[in-house]
């Protein structure tokens, strides 16, 4: 097996935003972009479960990837690109579009519409995806987020995976908030770079081996994730802003605290099926956040 390359760090899972009409806002895009790369984020993750990844088709993908490269942004080192697909026909197209477009490192997980498939099934359709995407020089990194897609992957599975596309297969995002199931891939598969989803925990795991995280948080307080994902130091003012988010909504929240942060309210606008959060629990949480922003680091 090829040795482990330098570690993963910090990609901001990047929120999208949008015009009233519904397209992709790419002044706004770009300048975030810019803005997170400016604050230390090793890349960004562009379509993610963050950035709304489920409701933009191609065409808004292409002009999202188009106007970050226009900007000067190196798409090969600083970019992860996010797929959404339940056919390999489409994940492959979306990881094409980006390998065409100079990006190297695809978000890739499981189909989402059929909830009972085995793993025998998952293991054909990730291979061939990774074959395809192997075959272009490209990387994945696979999506374990059961809450979204009602597919876990198990670690058998990833380790089928892991020996049939070793070039290929370069980590895992583990989105589950199952601190059993996290700990037992780092044990397993350490190999490879680990990403741990939940926040609240991501300072341990990288005491663990963890090589990281692509963090919706990114968007709103890089300064204090990077201790986290980079030197797992605790910080108790992330486990808090984890614990408002998640009484909500999570992007619409995380849109909110954006346009907080910027002091820009075209940041609220989210793509349908999604709302953005009703004034009252918008208020809860600003205020809450303000608050937790006066603590010190701890």
């Amino acid at each position: 097996m090829t040795a482990k390359p330098q570690r993963f760090g910090l990609s901001c899972a990047l929120t999208t935003p949008f015009h009233p009409d519904g397209s992709v806002d790419l002044v706004r895009l770009v300048a975030h972009v810019r803005s997170r790369l400016a604050a230390g984020c090793a890349s960004v993750t562009l379509c993610g479960t963050t950035g709304e990844g489920a409701s933009l088709g191609g065409e808004s993908r292409e002009r999202m990837l188009a106007a970050v490269r226009g900007d000067g942004v190196n798409l090969e080192r600083d970019v992860v690109f996010g797929i959404a697909a339940s056919s390999t026909e489409e994940a492959m197209a979306q990881a094409k579009q980006a390998g065409r477009l100079g990006c190297r490192t695809v978000l890739l997980p499981p189909p989402f519409y059929f909830k009972d498939a085995s793993d025998e099934g998952l293991l054909r359709w990730f291979s061939g995806v990774l074959q395809k995407i192997g075959g272009d020089g490209m990387r994945a990194i696979l999506y374990h987020i059961p809450s979204v897609t009602a597919v876990p992957l198990s670690l058998e599975l990833i380790g089928k995976l892991k020996e049939r596309f070793a070039g290929t297969l370069q980590g895992v995002k583990d989105s589950s908030g199952d601190w059993d199931y996290a700990q037992k891939l780092l044990a397993r598969h350490g190999d490879l770079d680990i990403l741990i989803g939940d926040e609240r925990r991501l300072a341990e795991a990288v005491r663990m081996g963890a090589s990281g995280a692509i963090s919706g948080l990114a968007n709103v307080v890089p300064e204090w994730m990077l201790p986290l994902a980079n030197e797992g130091r605790d910080d108790a003012r992330i486990s808090s802003l984890v614990e408002e988010v998640l009484k909500y909504s999570v992007t619409p929240a995380v849109k909110e605290l954006v346009a907080r942060r910027t002091r820009d309210p075209a940041w609220r606008t989210v793509a349908p099926p999604l709302s953005s959060l009703k004034r009252e629990d918008a208020q809860r949480l600003t205020a809450a956040f303000d608050s937790i922003m006066q603590r010190p680091q701890r």
